[in-house]
Parts: structure tokens; C-alpha cells; sequence
């Protein structure tokens, strides 16, 4: 019987071709025991507006923590959560299905949270769930550490009772095939091109934003504009 599985760091709200990502696989584990990066998709992503993209950061403590993982990494401050909805609000609220979107995404931002990998999931979670997806979320704290890189993305996938595993294209660096080879896993890369333009605000279009672009814009009709999600 196959199962695929798929291991990646959680994102705020990531974009588009995360949620593919999950929609494809039986099991997505969130790989939140790697090392926090500074300056990454962990805590922070781009939404568009009338000057352009634009960064939505939620501030991390990192002073004097230069190998906490991920899931160790502290939010820092409450600030941020009222100043992201306004920023939201005010680039969106003419967006066709912005009042649809809001109705679930503001609490979400009234909710109190300690770490980013807790935001993260939260906000996942709550995305997957209106876009339909059904694949079954793990962290990667539920199963043990077996070697290096490769060795533990095959051994984590293995524990998950894994005969496939779908990797992201920046992978292809570092993924020793071989090692998927011995476990007796086929190993799949996800492919990020060609996804269509959506309706849009403001000129031109911009693929490389958090999919809650694609959620006010197109509401239930998103699907339409991914590969795996069907709803």
C-alpha cells in the first residue's frame, strides 16, 4: 500500500504551493526540531500591495540564541498580531472575499502564542481546513532522530509507515538518493511551476505571496488555481 509522505519546516502563513505540497501527500510532518533560521519563510511573509509586495514579520527572540530550533524559537511580544490584521485590512478589504476570509482569519489573530512554531501550525491547520485539504498533520517531535539530513528524513519517513517520499525542488542540493534508494522509499520532487494567474488586486501579478492573497481574492474558487486541492 502506498503512503506519501512529506517533511518541511512550517512557514507563516506560507504560500500557495505549500498547501499543494501537503494536499499531495497522505502525511505531512512539520519539521519544527531543525534549527531556526534567521531571515527565512519561518517568521515571516510577503502579502501585495499598491507599493508591492510587502513583508509581514512576527518578531522572534533571537539574541544570544544561535541554535535554538524552531520549535524552541520564542514569539516576542503580542504587537504584532493587531498590526498584521490592520495591514490585512488595509490592503485587502476590497478584495472579493475578504468578509468570507475574515470571518475565520481575524480570530486567529486574537489568539495568544508563545513559540512560532505554534502560530505556524495554527494558522496551517486553520487553512487546510477551509481549503479542504484532509492530509494528516504530525510534528516531527513524534518520532525519532536517526543520522544526518538525509538519513533522517528517510528514517522519519520510514517510522511514518512512508513508501513515498515528496521533497521540495531546493532539496535537490543536499538529498542523497541513494539513501532512499537502500530504505526502499521513492523519492518524488515536487514541482512549483506552472501555476496560473488569479484575480488580483492592484497591477500586475505577483505569484510569491502568502496564499491568503489567493484566499481573499478567490475565496472558494482557489482551488481553481491549485494542482491538488480539489474543494
Amino acid at each position: 500500500m502506498t503512503k506519501r509522505v512529506a517533511i518541511l519546516q512550517s512557514n507563516y502563513i506560507p504560500w500557495k504551493g505549500y498547501f499543494d505540497l501537503i494536499a499531495s501527500v497522505d502525511e505531512f510532518i512539520l519539521y519544527d526540531d531543525m534549527q531556526y533560521t534567521r531571515r527565512d519563510w519561518r517568521n515571516r511573509n510577503k502579502i501585495k500591495t499598491p507599493l508591492g509586495p510587502q513583508w509581514l514579520t512576527v518578531p522572534v527572540v533571537t539574541k544570544g540564541r544561535y541554535f535554538q530550533k524552531i520549535c524552541e524559537t520564542e514569539i516576542d511580544g503580542a504587537d504584532w498580531a493587531q498590526s498584521h490584521w490592520r495591514q490585512l485590512q488595509a490592503n485587502y478589504r476590497r478584495a472579493s472575499c475578504f468578509a468570507e476570509i475574515a470571518e475565520w482569519a481575524e480570530p486567529l489573530y486574537s489568539r495568544r502564542y508563545t513559540h512560532i512554531s505554534e502560530l505556524n501550525r495554527c494558522f496551517i491547520a486553520a487553512i487546510c481546513g477551509y481549503l479542504g485539504i484532509a492530509t494528516t498533520i504530525k510534528s516531527s517531535s513524534a518520532y525519532e532522530f536517526h543520522g544526518e539530513r538525509t538519513e533522517r528524513l528517510a528514517s522519519i519517513c520510514a517510522q511514518a509507515g512512508g513508501t513515498v517520499y515528496v521533497s521540495g525542488p531546493s532539496a535537490k542540493d543536499y538529498i542523497v538518493q541513494d539513501v532512499f534508494d537502500t530504505a526502499r522509499i521513492k523519492l518524488e520532487w515536487f514541482d512549483y511551476a506552472g501555476y496560473p494567474a488569479y484575480p488580483q488586486l492592484w497591477t500586475g501579478f505577483v505569484h510569491e505571496v502568502s496564499i491568503i492573497d489567493l484566499l481573499f481574492n478567490c475565496g472558494k474558487q482557489s482551488s481553481r488555481f491549485m494542482r491538488f486541492v480539489t474543494r
